[in-house]
């Protein structure tokens, strides 16, 4: 059983928001989400902060993994690797993650991260899938 994520309900996502991110396609152990490049985004160099990218493909896996639990589930994040291929300045950033493996308490995920056909950065990552009721706090 399969959970939708409001893709345009305020407040669901404040850190999202934040940033400017939005999910564009949530199902199945997939997700896609875009952010709008602005120049407040930019790290002291003038290119776009390693953080926001990084900051996508979490929230991105985050989407794919919760499409995939249960309606007494959550997820967390435990750790993730990303590699960076280029710097970007302009433009929207994807981000096509997809579930690769969901066991009973870990799910491992894969992200892309694109700015129009140019691959920017590659992720992978590995998510805690907890019961609601001893999950937060």
């Amino acid at each position: 059983m399969s959970q939708n994520i409001p893709q345009t309900h305020e407040g669901h996502n404040p850190f999202g928001e934040l940033l400017g991110l939005n999910f564009t396609s949530l199902e199945a152990g997939r997700s896609r989400c875009s952010l709008e490049i602005r120049e407040d985004l930019y790290n002291p160099y003038g290119v776009v902060h390693g953080g926001v990218i990084y900051s996508l493909a979490d929230t991105g896996m985050g989407g794919a993994v919760y499409s995939r639990l249960k309606g007494d589930e959550l997820c967390s994040t435990v750790e993730i690797k990303i590699v960076y291929f280029r710097p970007v300045v302009s433009g929207t950033l994807t981000c096509d993650s997809e579930v690769i493996r969901r066991g009973r308490r870990l799910a491992f995920i894969e992200s892309e991260i694109r700015r129009g056909d140019r691959l920017i950065a590659k992720a992978t990552g590995t998510f805690s899938i907890f019961k609601a009721e001893g999950g937060l706090g």
